[in-house]
Order: C-alpha cells, then structure tokens, then sequence
C-alpha cells in the first residue's frame, strides 16, 4: 500500500514537472517569436533606409580621374556605406533595355550625363543629415546637381517611426503577459508542494535549505523549456527561409544569438524568481492556511 502510494506521488509529481515545463516552453516560444519580429523589423527597417538613393549628377566636362577621386571622398564619408560610378555610356545602355529601343540612334546623340548614385547608412537616411551633405557634395567642382526625393524620405521615417512604436507597444504589452504566465505556472507548480514545504519547516529546516532545492528545480526547468523553445525557433526561421528566401537579407546572426541566449537568461532567472516567491509565501503561511 505505502510503495502503490509512493509511486502515484512520484506520477503525479513528474505530471506537474512536465507540464510545467511544456507551459514554460509555449510561453519562451511566444517571447522568442517576439524577439525575431523585433530583430526582423529593424533590419528591414535599416535595409529600407539604405536602399534610399542619392543621385549625384556628373558635370559634363568633368574628368575621369577628377570623378575617380571625387568618388574616394565620398566612400570616406561616414555617412555614406557605398557609391556606384555610372558612367553616360552605361547610363544609356540601361536606359535602352528598358525602353526597348536603342533612343541614342533615334536621336543622333546621347543626351544622358554619368552620375554617382550614393547609398547612405541607415542612420544618416534622413532629410537633415542629407542636406548637410549636400550642401557639402555640391561644393565640389565636379557636381553639376544633387537629386533625391525628400517628401519620400520623409514619408518612410515617419512610417517606419509609427510602425516601431506599435510593436514596441505589442512587445511590451506580451512581456508583461508572459512574465504574469510563467508566475502564474510555478505558483501552481508550487502550491502542489505546499504541505511538503510546511512539513520540512515544522523539523527544523531553515528557509534558505528549504527554497534551495526548488529554486534548482526551476532553474532546471527553465534551462530545458528555453532549449525546447530555441530548438522550435530554429526550426519555424528555417521553414520561414524556405518559404520566403527574400528574407536572408535580413538575417543577422549576431542579433538572432543575443535573442537566443536572452530566452536562456529569460528562462532561468524567471522561473528562479518566481519559485522564491512562491516558496516564500507557503513558509510564511501558518498550517490551517494551507487548506484554504
């Protein structure tokens, strides 16, 4: 009768590890997604920031060594990540396959003057960083004129800005829900243990020595829910990439390890904070307590 009762113990005991750990995992799995959309959401922010062009036409009677170095000073620029020489020659050839007709034969000359297309860093993409470039790249003798599209600028950081509040908001928001899940799960956890805890302070355990096991526990629990999470994470970005190649230019292996070890970190401290809480509570708790 004593072993039978042992061992349903012992069942109902690893029930609760399982599931405790399962609830655990759901919810690292939810803040991991999480993590990837913000990652996700300012590389591609970043991305269309850098493909805003600033087009540098060419004076006509400029040299090509003048434009050769007028290009090196420009790429030293911190604010610009590349530039691209496009001569008349090529201007033209481009301009042709897109229309379909070679316009140079058509009208007896190339009217098209050879440009300098230049790609800004992500933080230099808006209209006050680019008109203090400008004014700088128009000085130079080489320059004929300076076009980009200001109005477009502008309407992509402002949407871009909107965008990023609302799911800041969102990850807030879900943080706040996920930490309350992983409390609520270990408080349940927990008070499935309630009488063991009180019978150990009742022959003399210190608080410290009692917590002690369960605060491992957790830890534990915490430890395997994150891996399990990370393994499935790993698993949806994988399928994501097959479905949607396009999205490989937004992957930064950097960022996605520091939302991997952050689910670890997540994970563990937790369920170790949220287990010393809840240890605390039923040590504090006289018998009769414990019943209701």
């Amino acid at each position: 009768m004593e072993e039978f009762e042992v061992s349903d113990a012992s069942k109902k005991t690893k029930t609760i590890y399982i599931s405790t750990i399962f609830s655990i995992t759901l919810v690292l799995l939810m803040l991991g997604v999480l993590g990837l959309i913000l990652v996700h959401a300012k590389n591609l922010s970043n991305y269309v920031k850098e493909n805003i062009v600033l087009n540098i036409i060419v004076d006509e009677g400029a040299k090509e060594p003048d434009v050769i170095q007028f290009r090196k000073e420009l790429d030293a620029n911190p604010a610009v990540k590349q530039t691209e020489y496009v001569n008349k020659e090529v201007a033209a050839k481009n301009l042709t396959q897109d229309l379909g007709e070679d316009f140079v034969n058509f009208l007896g000359y190339n009217p098209l003057l050879s440009t300098v297309d230049v790609y800004l860093k992500a933080d230099y993409a808006n209209n006050k960083s680019i008109d203090a470039l400008k004014a700088t790249i128009s000085k130079n003798p080489v320059v004929k004129e300076v076009i980009y599209q200001s109005s477009l600028i502008d309407m992509v950081n402002k949407n871009i800005n909107t965008i990023g509040l609302i799911v800041l908001g969102f990850a807030a928001i879900l943080l706040v829900i996920s930490v309350a899940l992983i409390n609520n799960t270990i408080r349940l956890a927990i008070y499935s243990q309630r009488f063991l805890i009180k019978s150990m302070q009742l022959v003399g355990a210190t608080k410290n020595f009692i917590r002690k096991p369960f605060i491992f526990w957790a830890m534990l629990h915490g430890l395997i829910a994150s891996f399990i999470a990370i393994l499935i994470l790993l698993g949806l970005l994988y399928y994501a990439q097959k479905e949607i190649p396009e999205i490989i230019i937004l992957r930064n292996y950097t960022e996605f390890g520091i939302v991997l070890l952050g689910l670890v970190g997540m994970g563990i401290f937790l369920t170790a904070l949220s287990t010393t809480f809840a240890v605390s509570k039923y040590l504090r708790l006289k018998i009769y307590d414990l019943y209701r």
